[in-house]
């Protein structure tokens, strides 16, 4: 059956999605602008089954409570709202509720963190090597460092058990990269994830939007990746 889909946010992400909705058996409806909540009227006169936010942080905790409100469940990929997550985590449970989010859709993003955190483990300062994130946007990219860099850096911090920094590089139109630089005295490695073209994000997204559908809870696209692999195993 075809998958009804909302799209909160109809700047270049937002765009992207409705583009490839039609070849991922998602039959996209309706959009709302970036900076225009969403409304849970809306929502259910166009039938909507699933919702994917790619707004502004201001307006994701309005979204998804609309969402809530109209019992459709949401994929959010915006970053920088994490001072209403606690809030918006409570209504959710209250109110059984289904959300992904996740502050990068690429399949292979979620993926990388695992090598990031297995290096950072694995590459320790007993043996010598210091660890450094290096994050490279587009000049339109407005937070600094990345969701997806503070998320990397987070996951090597837990396997390393000490900080690792963070640079930020802002630059012409890159989509996105990620490195993980290790370095010692006498030699270097470097792990890195590219992002080459914006339609990864939006395969991912229309990939989460698929597999929450029915489902309750708050939830990664690390649960999204797990499931479908292990599902295909």
């Amino acid at each position: 059956m075809t998958l009804r889909l909302a799209v909160l946010g109809v700047g270049r992400l937002g765009r992207e999605i409705v583009a490839l909705a039609g070849d991922r058996g998602v039959d996209f409806v309706c959009t709302f602008g970036r900076d225009t909540p969403a409304s849970p009227e809306l929502l259910l006169l166009n039938r909507i089954d699933v919702a994917i936010d790619v707004s502004v942080a201001s307006a994701v905790a309005q979204n998804i409570a609309a969402c809530l409100d109209a019992n459709i469940p949401c994929v959010v990929g915006v970053t920088g709202w994490q001072h209403d997550e606690a809030a918006v985590r409570h209504s959710v449970s209250v109110k059984n509720g289904g959300v992904v989010v996740a502050p990068n859709f690429s399949v292979g993003a979620v993926l990388f963190s695992t090598l990031v955190a297995d290096a950072a483990q694995r590459f320790s300062a007993t043996l010598g090597f210091n660890l450094h994130l290096i994050e490279t946007h587009h000049v339109m990219k407005q937070d600094a460092p990345s969701g997806t860099a503070r998320r990397l850096a987070a996951v090597a911090a837990d396997a390393r058990g000490a900080e690792v920094p963070i640079t930020s590089v802002r630059v012409g139109h890159v989509p996105g990269e990620h490195t993980l630089v290790i370095d010692a005295p006498f030699e270097q490695i470097t792990l890195k994830h590219e992002a080459r073209d914006r339609r990864v994000f939006a395969d991912g997204a229309l990939l989460a939007a698929h597999w929450l559908q029915r489902r309750k809870g708050w939830f990664t696209m690390d649960d999204v990746v797990r499931d479908v692999t292990r599902a295909h195993s």
